[in-house]
């Protein structure tokens, strides 16, 4: 007689939920109350309980030219129809945490946390300069190059500039003061691409006090200013911005006074292969800037999968138990039954001292790394026992 393999499917938590719970019948839970139990406990709080060793993966993705700040969000992308194919998009609820070493280009490279430390290395200490004009009381459209302004040879406003510097988005504002002596302003918007989300080259230059609240997409192609205005028709581009050739027309609403200047305070930044990188506020920052795609890889934590048919498997088999008495945990605290929560709790705990036992003991196996331990091995130099010859 052939014995079956114990079960540990979706149905069979579902089958130990309803036991330990005595909600037998589908009319005193629902097996669509009874799967968001079970599927809450996996997503949310498996994770948070249990930080698994087989859940610590590589993550990778690649940068974009002129793109210092990658978004790890579903906002930030707007409604781009391709933005889910992105790695990043939605990443700070698909994974639970970003951890060194950070490897860029196949180079181990630094990894912060800190701002104070990045930007420490790495300044945002804006270039502020004159633009070569000032108001006359009527006037209020000004344009020219940025990056003529700041230096940068350029062999035209329309090329790219041969330094291979780049004006960073999210750092650009234009300032001058009216003839009752208020101040005005406009400060960038970086614009994405409708397809991928991505910022492209191109910014609207936007009144500081009505920035705005969702992202704006625009139509490829859009190389120049007149591709972009052919292809994007219900905007307009009297305050615009290149981030790559450093062109811009900036309009204020009101005319600055007579003799007053006309000021750019931008961020430029070289750009290369970046040598760091800064996770914070749920955003990637890059430094230097890339100059190309690079392949950017570093440890997560993935957050596991929700079950989604009777006959699927947790990712391991033997983690069914304990996910029946997380969700059973669940049920009584619904029902403020705290009484039922503290007879499973022993139970509880067993099943996750066993869940976490392979986890231990796969890290047991190896010591904590030190600066040591690369120096240790059975070859005939470094530290330990080569050809016969102690090395001291």
């Amino acid at each position: 007689m052939t014995v079956a393999a114990p079960d540990s499917t979706l149905a069979a938590i579902q089958k130990k939920v309803r036991r330990l719970t005595q909600n037998t019948s589908a009319n005193l839970l629902t097996d669509d109350q009874l799967n968001e139990y079970i599927n809450t406990f996996v997503v949310y709080d498996f994770p948070e309980h249990l930080r698994m060793f087989n859940q610590h993966i590589t993550f990778t993705f690649e940068t974009n030219a002129y793109q210092d700040v990658y978004y790890t969000d579903t906002a930030s992308y707007g409604s781009a129809s391709n933005a889910t194919a992105n790695p990043l998009y939605d990443f700070q609820n698909k994974y639970i945490s970003l951890n060194a070493p950070v490897y860029i280009g196949g180079y181990n490279s630094m990894f912060s946390q800190s701002r104070e430390q990045f930007f420490a290395i790495y300044p945002m200490t804006n270039s502020i300069q004159s633009i070569g004009q000032t108001g006359n009381g009527s006037k209020t459209s000004f344009s020219g190059n940025i990056l003529l302004i700041n230096g940068q040879t350029s062999n035209s406003a329309a090329v790219i500039n041969t330094q291979n510097a780049c004006i960073v988005k999210n750092q650009v504002l234009f300032t001058s003061i009216d003839i009752n002596q208020n101040s005005l302003a406009r400060q960038d918007f970086p614009l994405l691409d409708s397809v991928t989300g991505n910022p492209t080259q191109w910014g609207l230059l936007v009144a500081t006090n009505v920035v705005p609240t969702a992202p704006i997409l625009i139509t490829a192609p859009y190389n120049n200013l007149a591709t972009l205005q052919a292809n994007n028709p219900s905007l307009t581009f009297n305050n615009i911005i290149n981030y790559t050739t450093g062109d811009f027309t900036v309009t204020f609403n009101i005319a600055p006074g007579v003799g007053q200047p006309v000021v750019s305070q931008t961020l430029i930044q070289a750009m290369a292969i970046p040598q760091t990188m800064l996770f914070y506020g749920n955003q990637i920052t890059m430094r230097p800037v890339p100059d190309q795609s690079y392949r950017v890889n570093f440890e997560v934590y993935m957050r596991p999968t929700y079950l989604m048919e009777t006959n699927q498997f947790p990712q391991l088999n033997e983690w069914w138990q304990y996910i029946a008495y997380g969700a059973a945990k669940k049920v009584f605290e619904d029902k403020l039954d705290m009484d039922s929560v503290n007879l499973i709790m022993p139970e509880f705990k067993v099943q996750e001292t066993l869940v976490l036992r392979r986890t231990l003991v796969q890290l047991n196996n190896q010591r904590a790394a030190t600066i040591y331990t690369e120096q240790s091995g059975i070859g005939g130099s470094g530290w330990g026992w080569g050809n016969g010859t102690a090395n001291f």
